[in-house]
């Protein structure tokens, strides 16, 4: 890794506040400093998020095509710029602040570009030891023909090769992991099985441990209200959620539930849980999204490299404006750093 880690971030949706959080999060010289970050994304949605946000570009700018790029990466911030691109098709570089067919054709690119960063050898100066990804909208990549993928989440673990992965998303009051992710809900029941609860449980312990908790207290929700009443209200907690438990107790887990989902986050607030496991995306998420507004990370679990990304989406209401909050993503960019650093010291030292 050498002294500094390599970032590769996707600059997310160029119409949303992507641009604008991510040079919120660089333009703090402390935090460039800690690592070399290679943004793939668009020189003119860049620069028109620096005029919103009042600030004086920073970056070092090569076409994405150029071999210049692999000499420019030991620079600390280097945007690899796809508009000459555009401009030679005669793509007109004007971003709606709306899900377009253009904005997610770029933004499936360029999380294509941090992941083939991310998959180069060690010894390549364009080589990633994570990947940041900004926010990109679901809509967008349907309309660009990429529908197959509801997501970041789904997209990274079939180019990465993960045989099993999961979402975590870590705050300053809570630590939260998806069993399911981006699913309708009338399919849970379907989608729902012992291995992918035990996974979820499993992959969260480790990602707990990574980040420097020696035991992690691990509490799993029920997916029905009040956890089933004992199957009076469905029975999956019995059949699948249950055994989950008991199988990851039996491999040295500190594991309990299932717990009622509208009370167990109190006692993760008070202290009583490092992690809660979240059967599906909104019971996990609007606890997340209430207390740790602006502030929490999300994380891919399970993929071979680290990925962290902000817990919002592309805010198209003010995007452009230069209100959008960058603690998230000033927070995911930190979260990388120090998880790439943590992964190359000696266990003894962590």
């Amino acid at each position: 890794m050498g002294q500094k880690p390599t970032i590769a971030i996707s600059m997310g949706d160029p119409g949303g506040v992507g641009p604008e959080v991510l040079i919120r999060a660089l333009s703090d010289r402390t935090r460039r400093n800690k690592a070399r970050y290679l943004i793939h994304g668009s020189s003119h949605a860049m620069h028109n998020a620096a005029h919103a946000c009042n600030i004086e570009p920073f970056w070092w700018r090569v076409d994405a095509r150029s071999p210049l790029a692999s000499t420019l990466a030991s620079h600390d911030v280097v945007l690899l710029d796809e508009d000459p691109a555009l401009r030679e098709q005669g793509i007109e570089l004007e971003f709606p602040t709306k899900a377009s067919k253009l904005s997610g054709a770029l933004s499936f690119q360029w999380v294509q570009r941090a992941i083939d960063d991310a998959r180069r050898p060690e010894d390549d100066p364009m080589h990633a030891d994570a990947i940041v990804t900004a926010p990109i909208n679901k809509e967008a990549w349907a309309l660009a023909g990429r529908a197959k993928y509801p997501g970041h989440t789904e997209l990274l673990a079939q180019r990465l090769n993960a045989k099993r992965s999961a979402m975590m998303f870590v705050g300053d009051k809570l630590r939260v992991v998806l069993a399911t992710v981006h699913i309708p809900l009338n399919e849970i029941r379907d989608k729902l099985t012992i291995g992918v609860v035990h996974n979820a449980i499993d992959l969260g312990n480790d990602a707990c441990l990574k980040l420097g908790i020696p035991r992690p207290r691990i509490a799993v929700c029920g997916l029905n209200p009040h956890a089933g009443e004992n199957g009076l209200m469905g029975d999956e907690e019995q059949r699948l959620i249950e055994p989950a438990i008991e199988l990851a107790v039996a491999s040295g887990m500190q594991v309990s539930g299932p717990f009622p989902a509208d009370t167990i986050f109190n006692a993760a607030i008070a202290g009583k849980f490092d992690l809660v496991v979240a059967m599906y995306h909104d019971q996990g998420l609007i606890p997340v999204k209430l207390l740790e507004r602006d502030l929490a990370v999300n994380i891919t679990l399970g993929l071979p490299c680290v990925r962290t990304s902000p817990d919002h989406g592309t805010a198209f209401d003010i995007a452009g404006k230069g209100l959008a909050h960058p603690g998230s993503m000033e927070n995911a960019i930190d979260l990388a750093v120090r998880m790439c650093v943590a992964d190359h010291q000696p266990q003894a030292q962590r």
